[in-house]
């Protein structure tokens, strides 16, 4: 079934390479490909689903993404069991109990349509992105939706079909401004054809070495000349390498500021060795990274770039 266009656009926006320039300026480095597919769920009101393994810069599309409308973020962490009480709404209990003890001790009958009311309702990011009253649509980020159950992702999909959510004590609740959606997944499990379809989809990879470098240069401008290529360089080689959980670009930007901290003006194999934590999360691939020979490395990385 055809979706609603709702044209997001501002006045700043003007076409693709205004917004790569608008994202650039907030230092996300955005290829083409990315560029368009972000244009066009704007252009059209169509959500923006975003795969890939973490650390590649799903979640922070819509962070920036928020700062270049000029409006408000509403982020929705999905994790297993996740359900309508924690996403949409749910009643607030303590509030209901003080205003029936109220009405009872002034003696006065107690009415279900006075407890089900907005009054009493806790609104959940699902109903905060619908029911939101400002003058801008907000983004809502439904961030790594592959951690919910199939059951939520069904849920999810009715709402973004329509743009409301129907409280059956209070009634159907349709947004006046449809937020900006963008949905993150890192691909733990496949999401169902139907959610994919209602969305624009893109795959971020990880970035190739002159997109790296130029994401390190621009987020952690203290890092040497050297000291970024050399970074950026090892990461590379290391993605190459058969590790149980690869860094992202989030662990190579963590590793500049660590190394910028340390005053290192460039890569060393001690300060390697010493700092593998930064960027490996698991033992098992700290020990094969020690074990391999990371001299050599250096001295490869400092040779090819």
């Amino acid at each position: 079934m055809p979706t609603q266009q709702i044209d997001y656009m501002t006045t700043t926006i003007k076409s693709i390479d205004t917004l790569q320039d608008l994202l650039r300026e907030r230092l996300y480095v955005a290829d083409r490909g990315l560029a368009t597919a972000i244009y066009l769920a704007l252009k059209l009101g169509r959500p923006l689903f975003l795969e890939g393994e973490a650390g590649v810069g799903k979640t922070e599309v819509a962070k920036v993404l928020t700062d270049v409308l000029d409006t408000e973020l509403i982020r929705l962490q999905c994790y297993e069991g996740l359900d309508v009480h924690h996403a949409v709404y749910e009643w607030n209990y303590s509030r209901q109990m003080m205003h029936i003890r109220v009405l009872e001790a002034r003696g006065e009958r107690v009415e279900e349509k006075d407890l089900f009311s907005a009054e009493f309702l806790l609104r959940r990011p699902l109903l905060q992105a619908i029911e939101n009253s400002n003058q801008k649509a907000p983004v809502l980020l439904v961030d790594e939706i592959d951690r919910s159950d199939e059951e939520f992702e069904a849920f999810l999909l009715e709402i973004l079909s329509d743009f409301q959510i129907t409280i059956p004590e209070i009634g159907t609740i349709k947004a006046e401004r449809p937020p900006v959606v963008v949905v993150t997944s890192n691909r733990t499990r496949e999401i169902h054809d139907a959610l994919k379809r209602r969305c624009l989809y893109y795959w971020i990879d990880y970035p190739t070495f002159e997109k790296e470098l130029q994401i390190v240069t621009a987020k952690v401008p203290a890092a040497s000349g050297e000291l970024a290529r050399q970074v950026t360089a090892f990461i590379q080689e290391l993605r190459k390498g058969d590790l149980y959980k690869v860094p992202g670009v989030a662990e190579t930007l963590d590793w500049t500021a660590a190394l910028v901290a340390l005053d290192q003006k460039r890569l060393e194999k001690s300060i390697v060795e010493e700092t593998l934590g930064v960027i490996l999360k698991y033992q098992d691939d700290v020990e094969k990274v020690m074990q391999s020979d990371v001299g050599a490395t250096l001295a490869r990385i400092n040779v090819m770039h």
